[in-house]
């Protein structure tokens, strides 16, 4: 399954490894918390109302739809962290039948 988003040009950069729920992924270096799950996901996380996913809002980090917890405990904004190495998001999906949320 590919994610919500697609990346349109390719741009210098390292590829920098994180997780989403477990699963290793790979982001580019100087890509968004909210950028890199979408492209491997169709949600950013899951909304905590109800059984939908939600994907972030206005993208420039006023919404407050795009909050996301890190396994170090700390929560922060998808739109507006970068990804780091190493990084383990979770996002509260439940993911079935491989990439997807």
């Amino acid at each position: 399954m590919t994610g919500l988003f697609r990346r349109l040009a390719q741009r210098p950069g390292p590829a920098v490894p994180f997780t989403i729920d477990g699963m290793a992924v790979e982001a580019q270096a100087g890509d968004l918390l909210l950028s890199a799950i979408l492209l491997h996901r169709h949600s950013l996380r899951r909304f905590e109302f109800g059984p939908g996913g939600r994907a972030g809002w206005c993208l420039m980090g006023a919404c407050q739809d795009c909050w996301v917890t890190l396994a170090d405990g700390r929560r922060v904004r998808a739109c507006t962290t970068l990804v780091e190495p190493g990084m383990a998001v979770l996002t509260g999906a439940v993911v079935t039948g491989g990439v997807g949320g």
